[in-house]
């Protein structure tokens, strides 16, 4: 039995987006993911270390699967939501977490082999390569320009100065970490599809995704939330896209 948009955007609204967990989604909607598999390789990269530094963990999901964790491991993340979260998860597994809003990092000068981040909201290369040992590595996944393009403009909204800079694009990337000091050894960017299947999954992702329509809430945009509700029982799943950008670098032994 179909559900009616009242009880699609009551059960939105209700459910709770705190940390990095989408699997509220499961069935609701789909996010292709980079053909790279940065989980996967961030495990690998773990293993042959023995210091690692996570920052802007979220709530510590995409962490805590990529263990075993090497003897000390510590990830940073600003949000309370979220920081209880990732303290909660990952204290059992051995990572201290710590608060960190603004630079510089807690931490000394070359105290990691390795510095990692899965769509760090802010990069301050600076202290990236401050706190990499010479010849540690800098590994991450970070958000690509015109990221949900499609999504926002459909709410009549501008793309967001944190979606479209240039600085997000991979070769500002690149240059941005090279001005750091530090060396690119890998550099990807890849385009992904995402389809809501029903109105109360595009309202979570806005929930969650607090960067794409700043400010988003269901009263202020219920009227084109029913439009939306009628386009997708008309047509099918709404379809935007993200993009994703994979680089490693090197900081010069």
């Amino acid at each position: 039995m179909k559900r009616t948009f009242d009880e699609l955007i009551a059960e939105a609204e209700a459910v709770s987006v705190a940390g990095w967990d989408f699997s509220w989604l499961d069935g609701r909607g789909t996010e292709e993911r980079p053909s790279w598999g940065y989980q996967r390789l961030l495990r690998g990269r773990l293993a042959q270390v023995t210091s690692a530094l996570d920052i802007q963990t979220g709530g510590g999901e995409v962490l805590a699967g990529a263990g075993p964790f090497p003897p000390t491991m510590a990830a940073t993340e600003s949000w309370p939501p979220n920081f209880a979260l990732a303290t909660q998860l990952l204290h059992p597994l051995g990572v201290v977490v710590i608060a960190a809003a603004e630079p510089p990092l807690p931490f000394a000068d070359a105290a990691f082999d390795l510095v990692t981040s899965r769509h760090p909201a802010n990069l301050w290369w600076d202290e990236i390569a401050r706190v990499l040992k010479p010849g540690g590595t800098y590994f991450a996944q970070h958000i690509g320009p015109a990221s949900v393009q499609e999504l926002i403009e459909y709410f009549g909204r501008p793309q967001p100065e944190a979606l479209t800079h240039e600085q997000l694009r991979p070769e500002a990337v690149g240059a941005q970490a090279a001005e750091a000091g530090l060396d690119v050894v890998d550099l990807r960017h890849e385009r992904l599809r995402i389809e809501f299947f029903d109105v109360g999954a595009a309202i979570y992702f806005l929930r969650k995704v607090i960067w794409a329509i700043p400010g988003f809430t269901v009263a202020e945009y219920r009227d084109r939330l029913l439009r939306l509700h009628q386009q997708i029982e008309a047509e099918g799943p709404f379809v935007t896209h993200t993009s994703r950008v994979l680089i490693e670098a090197h900081k010069p032994a």
